[in-house]
């Protein structure tokens, strides 16, 4: 029932007034966790055509002065007014518990199907309540002229993505193994699932990430969609961990052959840096008025010139 529920309240979240969006706007939060108004993003240099509101499961920042900034990432998310949509975040909490468990078993049955035993991916998570995964609840305005991209072309950074799509209207599209673009429209009553670089990367390129972007709806409605993205523990440097799978598992991977190129080329940095450090970078490089504001090393890094007023994924 709280999927069901939860649908029904987004356009409700954002019909609030502009005034109380701005009051929890992202850059009021060192974890990245907000509202995010019509076009504040690019990627691959163009601007994403949406407004979105970040949120995730109850956490507990465990930062403290001296640990690595990767630790702040994860945080209480900020919520509006309970009195302005009364009964929203209730609802919202409890279809994150539901799909956050749905998630660890899904992982558990894709562990299994690699030959690992339930428990093969288990290790590249921490302790439940040193857990937060993160969602998105976006708007893709109807776009007259101009561009149509609601999102550009991009990977998930962590294991696994559950993707409700919130309305009937189509855009979603996923690049095949042969680099064509494909159509994912929605069908209700399911979830998309995406395979994050994370999981690609212990795989050894098992579970290939997927590419995907989203263009603008047609038509006199918005679409809205809802991604719950499954991370794995902030401290897990994915080269320590060595998967051993069945040989049998391996020629399935090689009788598939090679496969193309595709359009995302996002989260490269696996193979160096400590999970959380990834996905720190990911957001510096997409919401750097955030970054400048609370990470002010990493930024300078990132943007040394400065930056022009929308962050870009890559």
């Amino acid at each position: 029932m709280s999927r069901r529920q939860a649908v029904s309240y987004i356009p409700q979240l954002f019909a609030l007034p502009q005034e109380e969006k701005n009051k929890i706007q992202m850059k009021n939060s060192p974890h990245f966790l907000g509202y995010s108004r019509l076009g504040s993003e690019l990627t691959k240099g163009q601007v994403d055509q949406r407004e979105q509101f970040d949120f995730a499961t109850k956490h507990v920042c465990r930062w403290r002065e001296g640990d690595p900034d990767y630790l702040r990432l994860w945080g209480p998310p900020q919520w509006p007014e309970d009195s302005l949509i009364p009964g929203f975040r209730a609802v919202y909490e409890e279809y994150l518990s539901q799909v956050e468990a749905l998630s660890l078993k899904f992982s558990s049955l894709i562990s299994e199907a690699f030959g690992l035993g339930p428990e093969g991916l288990s290790q590249f998570y921490d302790a439940p309540e040193l857990m937060q995964h993160r969602s998105k609840i976006v708007k893709y305005p109807v776009v007259e002229n101009g561009s149509d991209q609601g999102v550009g072309p991009h990977y998930d950074a962590g294991f696994l993505t559950f993707l409700l799509q919130a309305s009937e209207h189509r855009g979603l599209q996923v690049q095949n193994l042969t680099g064509e673009w494909i159509a994912a429209p929605p069908i209700p009553g399911t979830f998309v699932i995406n395979i994050g670089k994370a999981l690609e990367f212990v795989t050894r390129g098992l579970a290939r990430a997927t590419s995907h972007r989203v263009l603008s709806p047609k038509g006199s409605t918005p679409r809205y969609s809802v991604p719950f993205f499954q991370n794995i523990g902030l401290g897990v440097t994915l080269p320590d961990k060595v998967l051993e799978f069945p040989p049998e598992i391996l020629h399935l991977r090689d009788e598939r052959g090679n496969v193309a190129a595709t359009d995302s080329v996002n989260f490269t940095e696996f193979d160096r840096e400590p999970s959380g450090k990834v996905n720190l970078i990911g957001r510096v490089k997409s919401h750097p008025d955030v970054a400048e504001r609370y990470y002010p090393e990493l930024f300078k890094q990132i943007f040394p010139n400065g930056f022009a007023g929308k962050g870009s994924a890559y």
